[in-house]
């Protein structure tokens, strides 16, 4: 799913949302989560998961053409984690019958 595939599933199930609203809607869930992350904050959606910032220490890494040593410098990355429901939710197998709808 895409953003804009999320923007018109949001427009489709809220009658009184128009296109424009709901693509206004996402960007600004976006935008604080982007914030809340640069800032170095938590960001816990229950039942969701939670996003935050991870640190990867510096290391020496190896040029894979050359062979040469290459300093790789420390870095901030943002991390998902997701929440017991939605691993639950992905996770949910469907017995043989209910799969084929006999």
């Amino acid at each position: 799913m895409t953003r804009s595939d999320l923007v018109e599933e949001l427009a489709a199930r809220f009658d009184q949302l128009t296109q424009r609203d709901a693509e206004h809607a996402v960007k600004t869930i976006q935008d604080a989560i982007c914030a809340a992350l640069v800032q170095g904050q938590r960001i816990e959606i229950r039942g969701f998961g939670s996003f935050s910032v991870s640190r990867r220490p510096a290391r020496i890494g190896r040029n894979p053409r050359s062979g040469e040593s290459v300093h790789i410098p420390e870095k901030r990355v943002p991390h998902f984690k997701p929440g017991k429901a939605l691993r639950e939710a992905v996770d949910f197998q469907p017995t043989p019958s209910a799969a084929t709808g006999s």
